[in-house]
């Protein structure tokens, strides 16, 4: 075709698009203006999926979750429609070539996912209630299969994962702008702090979740010598904006996710011996079963509530006598592990916690936040939902992955000869290491705002591992492809 052909069907098919958008948006039908938009994003899933899964992250802190609870379906825009397609393309692409090498695929990590994967697909298959678990169990993998899967082959580039940090700050930034100027307007007050992210976020325990997650990925940014002065105070400023935006969330699990991944980074920088951080383990666990009817009798007496005081609200975080917080998130462990009793094994299926917990609730446990409608969360634990949903070895496949990951992130550390990669590996460790405490008190990888930046930093360690450490060996072979 020649050149003088190629510009007037150009100009022909314009002039017909125009003309029938034209046509469509005089008649009221506006849908027409988002074909260019469909055309461009088809495109990227044929020739350029990076950059298809680089504007998901980018997409994902503005994302809007639409809910609906009689039926029990969600669906957040635009993102999981997006992820639901690379699923697809992704499987049509193995069906095709085998694009992982055996290293990655015998890679620890990988392992342990799958192993998740596999026992969430068979307890979808003995759920009680089937259409749920599996739709449960495909959301699963929208979120892994893109940022697991595909990510380790994404952040073979270490430039990747820097700008995969960039295009989920930016946006995030933009969340926080107008979370602090929302929550300005009822005058910084406690319980508003609780909402003030939505649309964007549904709480402000998730929206702290994900703040926690970035904090010391940015921390690390500013000690890293390699990037220039100007790179190192822009993230030094947007430290000090994820810092204030947490502490104005007063999202109490949130800081004592930070203080922990405080405490690993001085056991992993000093250099403590595993056997001291066991022996201590020993004394603080022995010591709580000796004096448990102490302690526990201490805590019952703290009536501290949740507090505008930022010192008031810290004494809260062990008030279980009184807050209604804490009473509930009581409530629903209680009733999850009430759950787990009744099937061990099976457990009761994906996704189901929140539409069977309701006759394990006790009335005493009750609180005034309570709900029969599965309406207000989960099992809010990381931890303990796997255990009601898909029995003992849905905890422990959780368990197992968690372990991996920190094992593999401090190899990685060690074992990196570029101070980059030192850095880099631990800062995305001590991210994940926040998010695993914070997991404890609340759980959020069932939705694509804790997902796609956790999933994306577990891909970022085992990446620096296979590519980047000092022992790595004729990396070009160990994955061949690109997304």
């Amino acid at each position: 075709m020649s050149e003088t052909l190629k510009i007037r069907l150009v100009y022909i098919v314009s002039a017909l698009f125009i003309a029938l958008n034209t046509f469509l948006i005089v008649h009221e039908y506006y849908w027409a203006t988002l074909i260019p938009v469909g055309l461009m994003i088809l495109f990227l899933y044929v020739f350029s999926l990076d950059k298809l899964l680089f504007l998901i992250v980018f997409c994902t802190p503005l994302a809007i979750n639409f809910r609906d609870f009689d039926i029990g379906i969600g669906v957040s825009l635009p993102t999981e429609p997006l992820l639901f397609g690379v699923l697809l393309f992704f499987i049509i692409k193995i069906a095709n070539k085998n694009v992982f090498s055996e290293k990655f695929l015998k890679h620890p990590i990988t392992i342990t996912i799958l192993i998740y994967l596999a026992w969430m697909l068979i307890t979808s298959i003995t759920s009680e209630m089937p259409l749920v678990s599996f739709k449960f169990f495909i959301s699963k993998l929208w979120y892994i299969i893109p940022f697991y899967f595909m990510g380790v082959l994404l952040f073979k580039k270490v430039s990747n994962i820097k700008l995969f940090d960039w295009l989920y700050i930016i946006p995030l930034l933009g969340v926080i702008t107008y979370t602090i100027i929302h929550h300005a307007s009822f005058g910084f007050e406690e319980v508003p702090g609780h909402w003030v992210m939505t649309p964007f976020y549904n709480d402000h325990t998730a929206y702290g979740a994900v703040l926690a997650l970035f904090i010391p990925v940015f921390i690390g940014f500013i000690f890293n010598r390699q990037f220039s002065k100007s790179y190192r105070i822009i993230s030094l400023l947007i430290v000090a904006v994820l810092i204030l935006a947490i502490i104005l969330s007063f999202c109490r699990a949130a800081w004592v996710s930070l203080v922990a991944s405080l405490f690993v980074f001085i056991v992993i920088y000093l250099k403590i011996k595993f056997r001291w951080l066991f022996l201590l383990s020993v004394v603080f666990i022995g010591s709580f079963i000796i004096f448990q009817n102490e302690i526990i009798d201490n805590l019952e007496k703290n009536k501290q509530d949740s507090s505008a005081s930022y010192i008031e609200h810290i004494k809260s975080i062990s008030n279980i006598s009184s807050d209604a917080s804490n009473l509930e998130r009581i409530n629903r462990w209680q009733s999850a592990i009430r759950m787990f009793n009744e099937r061990p094994f099976w457990g009761y299926g994906p996704g189901t916690y929140q539409f069977m917990y309701a006759p394990f609730q006790r009335s005493k446990e009750k609180t005034i936040i309570s709900t029969n409608a599965g309406d207000r969360g989960n099992a809010h634990s990381e931890y303990i939902g796997p255990l009601a949903e898909s029995g003992v070895f849905g905890m422990l496949s959780f368990l197992a992955i968690m372990i991996a990951v920190i094992i593999t992130g401090i190899k990685v550390y060690k074992q990196a000869e570029k101070n980059e990669i030192k850095i880099l590996s631990l800062s995305v460790l001590l991210g994940l290491i926040s998010y695993f405490v914070h997991g404890i008190m609340n759980n959020f990888l069932d939705t694509d705002k804790a997902s796609v930046p956790f999933w994306g930093f577990v891909a970022m360690i085992v990446a620096m591992d296979i590519f980047q450490k000092k022992k790595a060996e004729n990396t070009e072979k160990q994955i061949t492809d690109k997304p």
